[in-house]
């Protein structure tokens, strides 16, 4: 069985990204608990990385996440949280882009 990884890109409304990032990080026990959960991580553009960093920007932070199995990511997709999730930041976010990605 391969690990999938995900890089979710989020991409909140002007000045929300801290009240989404709020609610997500109130989130990632839960997740961290779900069955297949190997990584589950918010993260933002470091800083003083000089010119060869591209940023997001301050309205952006990204998941890292490594899933046990694509069935793993599936539940974690449909899971009651996620949806709890969702519902409470849709008005906060401007754009979601979801990478799914396996190890070559």
């Amino acid at each position: 069985m391969t690990a999938i990884r995900v890089v979710a890109i989020i991409t909140a409304k002007p000045g929300q990204r801290d009240a989404v990032l709020q609610i997500a990080r109130a989130n990632i026990p839960v997740v961290l608990a779900e069955e297949g959960c190997l990584e589950y991580a918010p993260t933002i553009d470091a800083e003083g990385m000089g010119g060869f960093q591209t940023q997001f920007g301050p309205d952006t932070f990204v998941f890292i996440e490594k899933w046990g199995s694509v069935d793993n990511l599936k539940a974690h997709a449909a899971s009651e949280h996620m949806k709890a999730y969702g519902a409470k930041t849709k008005d906060m976010i401007a754009e979601r882009v979801i990478h799914v990605l396996s190890d070559v």
